[in-house]
């Protein structure tokens, strides 16, 4: 696949890919509609604070970690186009309630429920495996993969000029983010009739459970059950930071950490309800895979995208302290980091494609994001300015086109759970954020560079010992297992059986 591929409208595949990224581009552009428009929700609403809007920051991001388990698992049960198509319009809204809220609980709830929106993420993971073949994968998913944090940025840049221009007036910024959900949810109801779930009806394979993923074997079972923990134990670290931000009581944060416990527990309890039966059955030679892939990538997932978005969060104030420059200079130079997005991601999954060793691209960029962040770790303002910006513009190549190499594996790992397998790795990503803005709080912006460059270390040996190159990676089709025909042939005699019901 060539770059020029993509002015192709007409071919059905480009059209979905193109017909997805819109999606994925408007729901990130919701996601971040708050950020841009802070200063004017602060002068319309007497009773906000400025911790509030730090508190509804970290609401941002709550739920996007559990919404993506849930919603890995609900595609590989209802499929890309359902799950998308009902994202976008159920998330509309929360965000028309953040809107027009006029009460700080109906702000913080909405804010809350909204951060699940986050979750598109996978869906069009899953929706563009479905239409590219294995060899073209990775640069299909990085193209689709990189207007995300574009549509960030464009919120950024857009949402302020439409609230004071096209509304004007206090309320400016209410009629803002509100016609952005309108468009999503418009959008919703027009992705569900305009795209299939790949080119035929054979494309969509179902899980067989679907409320955990599948392992091959007892030990693959117990990793599973010990990666499954941290998805949803983090949120403990943001319980705690809202606790001493002040917003919930001891005894509001003990209920909070005691449903996480029991979130945890359930998890493991499914994961033991959908494997236990199949293992002691026994899983089919041609049906097994390696959960150390799965393991690998969502360390990965935890050291580049976990890594962008914690940095893109404190980069402004270090150039502005370090050199001595406006907030708007700084602003303006760390946005570099984010924009990169847009080419490195894609090239990550383009390389990934064209060298046909999709293991040592992989490789390659998770060892070269330990490199760049050391170098940013060395910089202070002795360093030149411009090579300043030289090393941030080499390391975000490195961290984005790594994310896109992440998910050129994914589709190629087990095709009936890709789903689930981009909804873990995404997950992950965020728990790194997390881990990474923790961090960040307790040391300085040199000690946390050299920080990520160690999670990039050591998430390059995990791959180096875990990770293994992909049966198949660069075929034309994707491997059908015997599981996998048997599924189809269920499937197609359930079909056939309702007529005859009816």
């Amino acid at each position: 696949m060539k770059v020029a591929d993509l002015f192709k409208f007409r071919t059905p595949e480009i059209r979905a890919l193109h017909l997805t990224w819109i999606a994925f581009f408007i729901t990130f552009y919701v996601w971040f509609n708050m950020a841009p428009l802070a200063s004017s929700m602060l002068k319309s609403v007497d009773w906000l604070t400025p911790e509030d809007i730090k508190l509804f920051a970290i609401c941002n991001v709550a739920l996007t970690i559990p919404a993506r388990i849930i919603v890995g698992m609900a595609l590989d049960r209802f499929g890309p186009r359902r799950v998308f198509s009902v994202l976008m319009v159920l998330m509309s809204i929360p965000a028309l309630v953040f809107a027009f809220g006029d009460s700080m609980t109906q702000l913080l709830v909405a804010r809350l429920v909204l951060s699940s929106v986050g979750a598109s993420f996978v869906v069009g993971i899953h929706m563009t495996a479905l239409w590219f073949k294995p060899k073209h994968i990775g640069f299909a998913e990085g193209f689709y993969a990189g207007w995300g944090n574009f549509g960030s940025a464009a919120a950024a840049m857009t949402l302020p000029t439409i609230a004071l221009t096209w509304y004007g007036g206090p309320e400016g910024w209410r009629w803002a983010i509100a016609q952005s959900a309108i468009v999503m949810a418009a959008y919703g109801v027009y992705y569900w009739f305009a795209i299939t779930d790949g080119p035929d009806a054979k494309a969509h394979r179902k899980a067989r459970k679907a409320m955990a993923m599948e392992v091959s074997s007892w030990a693959d079972m117990v990793k599973l059950i010990l990666w499954t923990i941290p998805l949803v134990g983090v949120l403990g670290i943001l319980v705690w930071r809202i606790q001493n931000l002040g917003y919930l009581s001891t005894t509001g944060a003990m209920i909070a950490y005691l449903v996480i416990a029991a979130v945890v527990v359930y998890q493991i309890v499914q994961i033991l309800r959908v494997n236990v039966p199949i293992l002691k059955k026994g899983v089919p030679e041609d049906d097994k895979y390696s959960f150390n892939s799965v393991a690998a990538l969502n360390s990965t997932y935890f050291a580049n995208f976990g890594a962008e978005l914690a940095v893109v969060s404190m980069l402004p104030m270090f150039f502005e302290q370090t050199w001595g420059l406006t907030a708007a200079a700084a602003g303006l130079i760390a946005s570099s980091f984010a924009f990169v997005n847009l080419v490195a991601r894609p090239m990550g999954g383009l390389v990934s494609d064209r060298l046909g060793n999709r293991r040592f691209v992989m490789l390659s960029y998770m060892f070269g994001i330990g490199i760049g962040f050391v170098l940013m770790g060395l910089l202070n303002a002795k360093w030149p300015l411009i090579i300043a910006i030289a090393i941030t513009i080499f390391t975000s190549f490195f961290v984005q086109g790594a994310e896109g190499a992440t998910f050129g594996i994914i589709p190629s790992i087990k095709r009936r759970i890709t789903g689930q397998i981009s909804g873990m790795a995404g997950a992950y990503g965020n728990v790194g954020a997390v881990v990474y803005l923790t961090i960040f709080t307790f040391v300085t912006p040199t000690q946390f560079f050299f920080i990520i460059a160690t999670g990039a270390f050591i998430s390059w040996l995990i791959c180096l010992v875990w990770l293994k190159e992909p049966e198949g990676a660069f075929d034309e089709e994707y491997y059908v297992s015997s599981v996998d025909r048997m599924i189809e042939e269920q499937e197609l005699a359930a079909a056939q059986a309702k007529p005859q019901q009816g």
